[in-house]
């Protein structure tokens, strides 16, 4: 894995915590990494996830949705920011006044030429290995939702919705989100 870094010496959560506030990072397995601003299309497509997931989840009492950036502490060595994520009353032991402790139930990330690669191979499987239930992988260029769902310590492709679909997940039952609205504009 390429690294911000550099370094033979694996960083960790302190190291983290002293980097730049002015500077988006991750923490890959001991690597900080720098995650550079998004385009208008991802701030687009993740404001109106991000409005429709916290609306539905608010509504319903389910538990909480944060956008980035916010850290989700998985390990000493793996701090991740991922672009949405919800945590349900369940989970909610894992919510600190700094940051998500653990697995959230939900991780969205929104593919960009710089982290694409990152969010289909790495993050996935830290992911499914830190217990997240499910994981959308959101291509705006294609207009699709690959919905990812835990199975035996992994995320497997659950499903792959595209523009006039309808996404429906039995982790937020009830929700109807319209992905002509998620990708408009």
């Amino acid at each position: 894995m390429a690294t911000a870094t550099q370094s033979a010496v694996r960083q960790t959560y302190k190291d983290y915590c002293a980097t730049p506030d002015d500077e988006r990072y991750e923490l890959l397995d001991g690597d900080l990494m720098m995650v550079p601003a998004p385009n208008m299309r991802h701030q687009s497509v993740l404001f109106r996830l991000a409005r429709k997931l916290g609306d539905f989840t608010e509504e319903h009492g389910l538990g909480k949705v944060y956008v980035a950036p916010c850290d989700v502490v998985l390990s000493d060595t793996e701090v991740v920011q991922p672009d949405v994520l919800f945590v349900s009353r369940a989970r909610e032991h894992t919510l600190t006044d700094e940051n998500v402790r653990g697995a959230p139930d939900l991780v969205i990330e929104i593919l960009s030429p710089s982290t694409a690669d990152r969010d289909l191979g790495y993050k996935h499987d830290l992911y499914g290995r830190h217990g997240v239930l499910e994981y959308w992988i959101v291509d705006p260029m294609a207009e699709t939702v690959a919905v990812h769902r835990q199975a035996n310590g992994r995320l497997e492709l659950a499903d792959t919705f595209g523009r006039r679909d309808t996404l429906q997940t039995a982790l937020l039952d009830g929700l109807q989100l319209e992905l002509d609205y998620v990708f408009a504009g």
